[in-house]
């Protein structure tokens, strides 16, 4: 598919509600990213993780979410589409407002968000999304490494992640945004 072209400082969320393709996009400050599909190894991982957090929120005020799903994080309330330039599709995420999710997505910070590298993602993950999620004031941002079988779980203290706390496969890793909630990563690696 050939993007439309671009107009002024990039796109924006309206550009990409207009493209007629069942391409995955995530907009970067009016820069558009094509995600490529997961692999196998990040389907299982992501489905592990999710079941764990969406069993645990059964009945909570909570609620767990994953890919493909659209996250406008610095979307204010009187944004239109044509408004907002950042567009991220995080692999999983917990939001606890639920009068952020509406029938396109969510707008606004989630209060946990996961993402699951691959070779494809991996400076988006580390770097680009990392500020992002930092400056949206996501308070939770889990990397998750299937290569290395780790875990980094940034939280987001005075405006900045903290340095991170790091698990190994086998962990059980807390949520601080849930409490009593941990992910068992014995299960999620297995």
């Amino acid at each position: 598919m050939s993007l439309p072209v671009k107009k002024g400082d990039g796109y924006t969320y309206a550009d990409i509600l207009a493209w007629e393709d069942n391409q995955r996009y995530e907009l970067h400050h009016g820069k558009v990213i094509a995600l490529a599909s997961p692999t196998d190894i990040h389907q299982g991982i992501s489905g592990e993780i999710f079941a764990q957090l969406f069993n645990y929120l059964k009945g909570e005020r909570c609620k767990a979410y994953y890919a493909p799903l659209d996250v406008r994080l610095f979307e204010t309330e009187d944004d239109r589409p044509e408004d907002v330039d950042t567009v991220v599709q995080p692999d999983l995420m917990v939001v606890c407002d639920l009068k952020k999710v509406d029938r396109r997505g969510i707008h606004g910070a989630p209060d946990l968000v996961i993402e699951i590298l691959s070779d494809s993602t991996r400076r988006y993950d580390c770097q680009i999304k990392y500020k992002m999620y930092q400056a949206a004031g996501v308070q939770e941002y889990w990397i998750v490494d299937p290569a290395a079988h780790t875990v980094a779980v940034h939280i987001l203290e005075n405006g900045l992640y903290n340095s991170p706390d790091f698990y190994m496969s086998g962990a059980v890793v807390p949520v601080s945004v849930l409490e009593n909630c941990s992910v068992d990563f014995g299960q999620v690696f297995e």
